[in-house]
């Protein structure tokens, strides 16, 4: 013990200054790692790597100091021996960290951004390492592990400045087109919405006699969480309320009710024959 008692002290020493040395390195990577992350949770779990890692490196030293060689490298297998267990343990668990990692450094989307991920359209609540909260629209919590996130594609519309309103219906093909196709740019200009509506786009796409089947688009300001589904029905009870006035969906229910009335005369003869 005498002759230990130098190796000892200075092992002690070199001990407590690994010590403030993983202190000072677990608050200068803290800040630093919140500049860039943003993070909390990431810059946390990191520092705390990185001060235990110094702890143990300053451990390892104190004990060769203390000419403990054997002790080292026992501990060092028997570390390599956990490590390895608990990695095949928790292989789902390890991979929704590393994904939370890089999501937090990569930042496909942040909270309250409306997101569509793994089937699934909402507000991002909360993130964390493992997983991340989305509230849907029906008002439902749904977490999802990191790694599904991670590896499956993300639609975030919150990042997008513009996005295109499209909508699908059709007139009576004894109706002028060219007029038509004016009163439904018109309906779409008089819309109140506080997202502005350009790049108006009018395309006749199919025959169906006596239809017409009509594609209008336009491009809306993507600020607004809600701002596509408002801008959506305004527009399509505009259009109809455009139709009604100018007598276009009269007429094409007047056929639509003349077809189906064709068609039942047609079924009865059918019938009589038959019999």
């Amino acid at each position: 013990m005498v002759k230990m008692l130098p190796n000892f002290l200075l092992a002690a020493v070199v001990l407590f200054l690994f010590f403030l040395l993983a202190k000072w390195i677990r608050i200068v990577s803290y800040k630093v790692l919140m500049r860039i992350s943003r993070s909390e949770s990431i810059a946390a779990l990191i520092s705390a790597i990185l001060y235990s890692l110094i702890i143990i490196i300053g451990l390892m030293t104190a004990l060769n100091i203390m000419n403990l060689d054997k002790t080292v490298s026992s501990l060092l297998a028997g570390v390599g021996i956990i490590g390895l267990a608990l990695g095949f343990a928790f292989q789902d668990l390890t991979a929704n960290f590393i994904a939370g990692v890089f999501m937090a450094f990569k930042r496909p989307f942040e909270v309250g951004h409306k997101v569509e991920t793994n089937g699934f359209i909402g507000k991002i609540d909360h993130i964390q390492l493992r997983s991340t909260t989305m509230i849907t629209d029906a008002g439902l919590h749904v977490i999802i592990p990191n790694k599904d996130i991670f590896q499956k594609p993300i639609i975030n519309y919150s990042r997008s400045e513009n996005r295109k309103v499209e909508l699908e219906f059709t007139v009576p093909s004894s109706v002028d087109l060219s007029y038509a196709e004016e009163i439904v740019r018109k309906a779409i200009q008089k819309i109140e919405s506080k997202n502005p509506i350009n790049d108006i786009r009018f395309y006749f796409t199919a025959i169906d006699d006596p239809k017409v089947k009509l594609t209008v688009s336009f491009q809306i300001d993507n600020k607004e969480a809600k701002g596509f589904m408002t801008t959506r029905h305004k527009a399509i009870v505009a259009i109809y309320k455009a139709f009604a006035e100018n007598n276009i969906v009269k007429i094409s229910v007047s056929e639509e009710l003349n077809r189906q009335a064709a068609k039942h005369v047609e079924n009865k003869t059918v019938e009589s024959n038959a019999r």
